[in-house]
Order: C-alpha cells, then sequence, then structure tokens
C-alpha cells in the first residue's frame, strides 16, 4: 500500500464512541469483556476445528474461517476503541489510520461473501444431500475460499485507494473511534463524489448480491423442511436456521443502515452504534450462535476437555 504525499495530515484524532467522561470507565469494562469473550470463543473454535478430524467436514469448514475472520477484524477494531477509553487524547497516524480501514474493509467483506456461502453449503446439504459430499468436495470448499478472500481483497483495496487519492487538509479530528469510511471523507478537502461512488457501488454489490442469494437459498431451504414429517426434525432444522438469519440480518441490516444512506440522512452518532453491532456485537455472537449450540461441537469440546483433565 504506497502511502504518499496526497495527505497533508500527518496523524488524525478519534473522537470515540463517547465524549461523555462518566461513561467511559463503564464502557472500557464492557467492551473489554465483550472482547475477552470473542476472542476465547473464536479462538477456542478454530483450535477445537483444527484438533478434531470428525470437525473436517465443510460446514465447519466454514466455521473455521468465519471464526478466523471474526477474530482478525474484531482485533482490528476492538483494542484501539479500549485505548480510546482510557486517553485523554487518542491519535493514530496517516498510515496507521489507513492500514485499519484496509483491513476493516477486507475482513467485513470477506465476512460478507462467507454468509453468503454458508448459507449455500446449507442449501445442498438439506436440499441436495445425496449430492452433498460431490458438491462441497474439499477441492469447491477450497475454491470458495478463495473466492471469499480475493473478493474481500478488490473491495478493500478500492475502498482504500480511492481514500489514498483525497488529500486532508488542517481537519484531522475523526467523529468515530475507528477510521471509517464515511468520517474519513468528511475531513477532506477535496472533492469526495469518486469515493462516494465507490462506496455505493461496492457495498452495494457485497449487501444486494449476499442478500439475494441468501434468500434464494433460504426459500429453497423453507420448502424442503416443510416437506419433513418429523415434527422434531422440522423444529430442529428451523431453529438453525433462525440462528443464522438473525445474526444475518443483524450484520446485513447494521452494514447497509450506515453506508447506503446519503450522509446527510445519518448522523455519525447513529453510524457509530450501528458500525459496533457488526464490527464488535457479531464477531462475539457467532461462535455462540453457530458452534457452541451445535451438538458436535459440544461433544468435541467434552473430548478435549477431559483428555486435558486427565494428562
Amino acid at each position: 500500500m504506497d502511502i504518499g504525499n496526497s495527505s497533508l495530515v500527518a496523524e488524525f484524532i478519534l473522537v470515540g464512541l463517547t465524549t461523555y467522561s462518566e461513561i467511559q470507565l463503564p464502557l472500557f469494562f464492557l467492551f473489554l469483556g465483550i472482547y475477552i469473550v470473542t476472542v476465547a470463543g473464536n479462538l477456542g473454535l478454530v483450535t477445537l476445528i483444527g484438533l478434531n478430524s470428525h470437525l473436517h467436514a465443510p460446514m465447519y469448514y466454514f466455521l473455521f474461517n468465519l471464526s478466523f475472520i471474526d477474530l482478525c477484524y474484531s482485533s482490528v477494531i476492538t483494542p484501539k476503541l479500549l485505548v480510546n477509553f482510557v486517553s485523554k487524547m487518542n491519535t493514530i497516524s496517516y498510515a496507521g489510520c489507513m492500514t485499519q480501514l484496509f483491513f476493516y474493509c477486507f475482513f467485513v467483506s470477506a465476512e460478507c461473501y462467507l454468509l453468503t456461502v454458508m448459507a449455500f453449503d446449507r442449501y445442498v446439504a438439506i436440499c441436495k444431500p445425496l449430492k452433498y459430499t460431490v458438491t462441497m468436495s474439499p477441492q469447491v470448499c477450497s475454491l470458495l475460499a478463495v473466492i471469499v478472500y480475493v473478493g474481500a481483497f478488490v473491495g478493500a483495496w478500492a475502498h482504500t485507494g480511492c481514500m489514498l487519492r483525497l488529500n486532508f487538509c488542517d481537519a484531522n479530528t475523526i467523529n468515530h473511534y475507528m477510521c471509517d469510511i464515511l468520517p474519513l471523507l468528511e475531513l477532506s478537502c477535496t472533492s469526495t463524489h469518486i469515493n462516494e461512488l465507490v462506496v455505493l457501488i461496492v457495498v452495494g454489490f457485497d449487501v444486494s448480491v449476499p442478500t439475494l442469494t441468501i434468500i434464494v437459498s433460504y426459500s429453497f431451504i423453507l420448502s424442503s423442511i416443510l416437506r419433513i414429517r418429523s415434527t422434531e426434525g422440522r423444529s430442529k432444522a428451523f431453529s438453525t436456521c433462525s440462528s443464522h438469519i438473525i445474526v444475518i440480518s443483524i450484520f446485513f441490516g447494521s452494514g447497509a443502515f450506515m453506508y447506503l444512506h446519503p450522509s446527510s440522512v445519518l448522523s455519525m452518532d447513529q453510524g457509530k452504534v450501528s458500525t459496533v453491532f457488526y464490527t464488535i456485537v457479531v464477531p462475539m455472537l457467532n461462535p455462540l450462535i453457530y458452534s457452541f449450540r451445535n451438538k458436535e461441537v459440544k461433544v468435541a469440546l467434552k473430548k478435549n476437555l477431559s483428555r486435558i483433565s486427565f494428562s
């Protein structure tokens, strides 16, 4: 990432999540607790899937990647937010800001695409169970993972590359707790029309295409579930789908609410709250919703804990 002399600002000041000093410390401990749960849950899931061969199935392969993504992009954002709660002046260098922006965009886009792939995996498993092994072979799963990360890289570079072209003259105070696209655009002393167009196209694609794919996949899944004669089987399937849909709704809904509104309509304070959901809350919820409610994961966890206790 070549950071040239397009900006006259050497560093930025992050305002943070709130300016009320009396709630800074409680918020610090709240988000510290969330971050600890996020790291423990996602790192634990990555380790568990890696150590247990019977979890080396397509669904758990994608869960492995989801936990890796959640762990990384939460770590890109949350530590800096925690520093802001206990610092009087929270600064970040220009290079550091652009780097945070790139990895933030990369991991958020990767999560969009991976959630879509996971919906497709469930579609094949429920609607075409006899073809599941062939359709979701290790080669296909690896190819889908490559597409996820390459697509995320292209989108992140589009945002960051356009941002590197802007000039930031005297204004260097970002009204946010992180280097996000819209707050940075507000500081630019040059035209941001190209950047806004890129945001509309890239974010529009990242939201509309995965959403459409997920809706189509779940339409077929719902149709198949309704044909299940067993009440217990239908209930179990509906429970799994509802959890998936809740996380997808929070993630895509908050992202669309943040980025697909004109800047004059959406205040930055509303944007901060929206960003908290898909940068901090969702990474904590994912291992709980997708994995620790899973029977096979629970069995694997108990086996590994018993091995540790007897060793």
